[in-house]
């Protein structure tokens, strides 16, 4: 079992629980999710009116943020503590990326923020009416089309240290369009392998404290699903200008 998402991995509720202690739940995960989310809006919103504060700044936000979402990973014990912390840092960046784009393109956050609960709602209500199967070919598929994407990006990176790019990536041609589309599908589809996931670890007992860790997970891939949804309409609409 592997999921494209970095933060659930085959091993990630593999971990020992102790006797007459409380145990993940579904129900439980859900509401810290939520959670969560709530931190990285309100985060978020500070960010949106305070855009002085941030702006020269929000690259340093976004890597403390990295550096929490590691800390968690490695140390899953520290999920109910690094959990809300994560979200709050990706909230303050978020808020100053999500002003960048509304600058250039006003309406274009609202219309992302809907697009990326609608795409949350109906993936849920697609899972649990087994619309969509979880088999072992969805996943190996998955994981190896988000390995290329994040891969891609890797080399993109590498690439701006030389003042080039992977013109797919950042253009508005017709196969950036394209591009950036069948990234958004893969990342909303890593949503339904994060809801799988999140199940099987309260079906296998898991510890309490995993429900921080299995809404953590959720949430980097919900906020890397509205970058991508972020990034598409941008091109859609520099397209159309």
């Amino acid at each position: 079992m592997r999921s494209g998402n970095p933060v659930l991995k085959d091993d990630t509720f593999n971990v020992p629980s102790v006797a007459g202690e409380e145990t993940m739940t579904i129900q439980g995960t859900v509401w810290k999710s939520w959670a969560l989310l709530a931190l990285v809006v309100m985060a978020g919103s500070w960010s949106w009116k305070n855009p002085e504060l941030v702006m020269r700044s929000y690259l340093v936000w976004a890597l403390a943020g990295l550096g929490v979402a590691i800390a968690t990973i490695i140390k899953k014990t520290w999920a109910p503590v690094t959990a809300p912390l994560y979200a709050a840092l990706q909230g303050v960046t978020l808020g100053a990326i999500s002003m960048m784009f509304e600058m250039r393109f006003p309406g274009i956050v609202m219309q992302a923020v809907i697009l990326t609960f609608g795409t949350l709602g109906a993936l849920l209500l697609a899972y649990q009416s087994g619309w969509i199967k979880v088999t072992q070919n969805f996943r190996l598929g998955l994981f190896a089309a988000t390995f290329g994407i994040m891969l891609t990006y890797l080399v993109n990176f590498g690439m701006s240290f030389f003042g080039k790019s992977i013109p797919l990536i950042h253009q508005a041609s017709p196969m950036g369009i394209a591009f950036s589309g069948v990234v958004v599908i893969i990342a909303a589809l890593n949503l339904v392998m994060d809801f799988d996931f999140i199940e099987q670890g309260a079906g296998s007992g898991a510890p309490k404290y995993m429900e921080w860790f299995g809404a953590f997970g959720l949430m980097v891939t919900l906020i890397w699903l509205y970058l991508e949804i972020l990034h598409l309409m941008s091109k859609i609409a520099s397209r159309n200008k």
